[in-house]
């Protein structure tokens, strides 16, 4: 039997995880991105299909505390770490997207956007979506630049991405992400010096 002060640790940790789902660059990046940020407890990549639309597109679905990281926040970094003000050719496969699971979500979302405009010349193109299904990418997929970030694809563009959310939102950012980047930064500094 679980006791009283358990019970209510476990009603109070649980109360605050939220999941919502991200889309507008390629899912290995965005992944990695999510899966850096202080708060951010689990993140799945894959295709996310919406209720409004029929096709799915590539995406994440974050699982989160909410005492730790809002929705803003992350609406926030999400908007800055893709071409959220674009309609380039891949959009429908990369769809600049927040899906919701419910309209609390929805006002969040809307009003978050709506708030965060400011931060852009250009009109946001990202899109307040339901959430309808979600299909998880390969396992060999899963966790594609935390398992070796050493691979060309990640040294060559989400390291970048990382970097320059680093610049922005660094009190965001897990410290072994942090840790993780420099190393990079220094590994790369090495090779050029080599040369």
């Amino acid at each position: 039997m679980l006791s009283i002060e358990l019970l209510m640790f476990l009603s109070i940790r649980f109360k605050s995880m939220q999941r919502i789902g991200f889309g507008g660059s390629c899912y290995w990046c965005t992944e990695a991105i999510f899966r850096s940020l202080v708060g951010v407890v689990k993140v799945e990549q894959g295709w996310i299909q919406a209720k409004q639309l029929g096709d799915f597109a590539e995406g994440v679905i974050v699982a989160f505390d909410e005492s730790k990281i809002s929705l803003q926040s992350l609406i926030e970094i999400h908007l800055h770490a893709h071409s959220a003000t674009s309609e380039h050719l891949l959009r429908e496969k990369y769809r600049s997207a927040v899906y919701i699971l419910d309209d609390h979500q929805r006002l969040q979302a809307q009003e978050s956007l709506a708030l965060l405009q400011g931060d852009f010349e250009q009109p946001l193109v990202t899109q307040v979506l339901d959430f309808k299904d979600f299909k998880l990418s390969k396992s060999e997929y899963q966790d594609y630049y935390f398992s070796d970030p050493n691979k060309p694809f990640c040294v060559n563009v989400i390291t970048p991405k990382l970097r320059a959310l680093m610049e922005k939102f660094s009190d965001k950012l897990k410290d072994e992400v942090k840790s993780l980047i420099a190393r990079q930064g220094s590994s790369q500094n090495n090779d050029i010096e080599k040369e």
